[in-house]
């Protein structure tokens, strides 16, 4: 053999076990058969790109004044450059060009055929991005007496792939149910009636203010085109001085009071408005304790808690801890004499996609989770916008499955994992949730964990996950 351009070297097998590779088919035939290509692959290593095939022509017939030549070429849609080229010469050519010593292209790699079974080929070239995908081929020329070119063709030997293999993730979003929405508002008033007495007097201290706020959260749904009050709820509280059997008679009456009022300003049907008393807030009581600084803490705690009826716990607290006592009797036990309020309402359901976009920015509390779901339908995958109509999806029902999971594959798209795990602890067990936990794996690179989960959602039906578990056997060789 003579090596024309001392340029080319052999390249020894450690260096081709660069960071980027492909590999070639074993044993691809060239001439009909006549030469094989064995061994073949093409590697990257930062800056340089490393080519290796073995030419085996032991079956080549070549006439004494003919020559076989091989040029591998890399070629894209717009780049191609040329690789040293073989050329496999019969007796007479093969001394020709030992005399004249004019190879061209002057990188070419002369051999006399009877001397070569196997011509063991490695270049190196500057690497370039477009490589990354680019062919690689080989021109194949028949040449006779004066350089005559008699036959050609070209064959393709590999299409490169020299990319860095990553996991892209295919997501799978559940579309929620359309369900009837259900809202409620809910507030305190803290109504002062006279002592022992049940009737209010809409002047008396705070009650205007107080009053006015039951009114106010009312009037929020009753004028609003979109909903519809289907039930309103009072309970009244009253506070722990005994006797139990008064407060039980104020708590009641108080409360029927304040229904009264409130029918007297709106004019609901009876079946609408529904009544509930406490004839004494120990609840209330042990939240305020548990939240002070008393000096008797605990031991009022446990008083509280314990199984003693109302009046004789109460009679406990006042005889044991006098000074704590008091107090409570100025500071905490006001706020225990309220009534609670609650409007259930409907809000009527949207198809206009232009009108949910509108109300996600607005009000996105009147929209469902299927509503939502189908205006992000109407966006593109991945888009600001819809991102963000899944992430307010889950900030208005943040402990729905759906919800979660659907959030977690808009932050798994955005590569924000740290939300994503957070939102996948409250996506329940789906086989959608199995699914999106082993994109989370993945992404994670976690491709063992990945694998067993995919495992588990392509048995319980989520076709993708073949192809999930395909990509996961890729990066794991």
């Amino acid at each position: 053999m003579i090596t024309i351009n001392n340029k080319i070297a052999k390249i020894a097998g450690s260096v081709l076990l660069s960071l980027l590779g492909v590999a070639g088919v074993k044993g691809q035939p060239l001439m009909n058969g006549q030469v094989t290509i064995q061994n073949l692959s093409v590697s990257r290593s930062d800056d340089k790109l490393f080519i290796s095939m073995d030419i085996d022509v032991s079956a080549l017939e070549v006439k004494s004044n003919r020559e076989v030549i091989f040029t591998p070429a890399l070629a894209s849609d717009d780049h191609t450059l040329s690789l040293p080229a073989v050329m496999i010469a019969g007796r007479n050519r093969y001394y020709h060009h030992l005399r004249n010593n004019k190879l061209r292209p002057t990188t070419t790699e002369l051999y006399r055929r009877s001397d070569v079974s196997v011509v063991e080929y490695r270049t190196v070239v500057p690497y370039e991005k477009w490589m990354n995908t680019a062919r690689l081929v080989t021109l194949n020329e028949i040449c006779g007496c004066s350089d005559e070119t008699l036959a050609g063709e070209n064959e393709p030997l590999l299409a490169l792939q020299l990319e860095p293999k990553v996991f892209v993730p295919d997501f799978v979003y559940i579309r929620p149910k359309a369900e009837p929405k259900i809202n409620v508002l809910e507030g305190s008033a803290f109504i002062d009636f006279p002592v022992n007495r049940t009737e209010i007097h809409e002047n008396y201290r705070r009650n205007p203010v107080e009053l006015q706020k039951i009114l106010n959260t009312i009037d929020a749904v009753r004028n609003d085109a979109d909903t519809r009050i289907i039930a309103l709820s009072i309970k009244g509280y009253a506070s722990p001085e005994s006797p139990y059997s008064n407060n039980e008679r104020l708590a009641k009456g108080r409360t029927q009071t304040l229904k009264e009022y409130v029918q007297r300003q709106y004019n609901f049907p009876e079946s609408i408005i529904s009544t509930d008393y406490e004839p004494e807030d120990w609840a209330g009581l042990e939240r305020a304790v548990e939240n002070s600084d008393l000096q008797n803490r605990d031991a009022i705690l446990a008083l509280i808690r314990s199984n003693m009826e109302p009046d004789a716990k109460e009679w406990k607290i006042k005889k044991t801890y006098p000074a704590d006592y008091s107090w409570l009797l100025k500071n905490i036990y006001p706020g225990l004499r309220h009534s609670d309020y609650a409007v259930k309402y409907e809000v009527r359901a949207y198809t206009d996609v232009a009108e949910i976009k509108r109300l996600l920015k607005m009000q996105p509390q009147k929209l469902s989770l299927n509503e939502m779901y189908l205006a992000a339908q109407e966006m593109a995958p991945g888009s600001e916008e819809y991102n963000e109509t899944f992430e307010i999806a889950v900030r208005m029902f943040p402990d729905d499955e759906i919800a979660n999971l659907n959030a977690a594959n808009t932050a798994m798209h955005l590569r924000n994992l740290k939300n994503a795990e957070r939102y996948l602890a409250k996506a329940g067990d789906t086989p959608e949730a199995i699914y999106a936990r082993g994109i989370h794996a993945a992404l994670s690179e976690d491709y063992t964990a990945a694998q067993r989960l995919f495992t588990e959602a392509k048995g319980k039906g989520i076709v993708r996950a073949e192809e999930m578990l395909k990509q996961i056997a890729e990066l794991k060789k």
